[in-house]
C-alpha cells in the first residue's frame, strides 16, 4: 500500500515500483525498499499513519567499482527525525553489503555513527577508508 501511495503522488520520485528489489525489508513495522537502479533505500511514510501527507526518507549510495560502494547520505524529513528511521535505512544498506559481499566507503556521518553504535553486527568489517 505504501508503494502504491508513493507512486501515485510521485514522492521525491524514489518509490518507483518498476525497479524495487524483491528483497524489501520490513523493519520496525516500516517497509524499507531497495531500488537497485536508482541506488537508494527508501522508507515512505505518511497517510497510512494518519499524518495526511506522504513523506519519504532516503539513503543514497553509488558504486565506486564492482565490489565497493560509497554510502553517501541519509535524509529523513524533519518531522520524522528521532524515530529510528535513519537507523532502519542504515541497517538495510549495511545488510545489503553483507548479502552482496561488498565493501563500502562511508561518507555519511550518520551511517558512521550507526556502525560505531552497533559493533556486534560486524559492519566495520565491510568498511574501507
Amino acid at each position: 500500500m505504501a508503494l502504491r501511495i508513493c507512486s501515485r503522488f510521485n514522492v521525491l520520485n524514489h518509490c518507483s515500483m518498476r525497479f524495487i528489489s524483491e528483497r524489501a525489508c520490513l523493519l520496525g513495522g516500516l517497509r524499507v525498499e531497495h531500488d537497485r537502479e536508482k541506488l537508494c533505500f527508501t522508507v515512505c511514510l505518511g497517510a497510512e499513519a494518519g499524518q495526511g501527507s506522504i513523506q519519504s526518507a532516503v539513503l543514497r549510495y553509488k558504486f565506486m567499482n564492482e565490489k565497493q560502494v560509497d554510502l553517501m547520505s541519509t535524509h529523513v524529513p524533519e518531522s520524522l527525525r528521532g524515530k529510528g528511521i535513519a537507523a532502519l535505512l542504515s541497517k538495510a544498506a549495511l545488510d545489503f553489503l553483507a548479502e552482496d559481499d561488498l565493501k563500502a566507503h562511508i561518507s555519511c556521518w550518520y551511517i558512521k555513527k550507526y556502525i560505531e553504535d552497533n559493533p556486534k553486527n560486524g559492519y566495520e568489517e565491510r568498511v574501507v577508508n
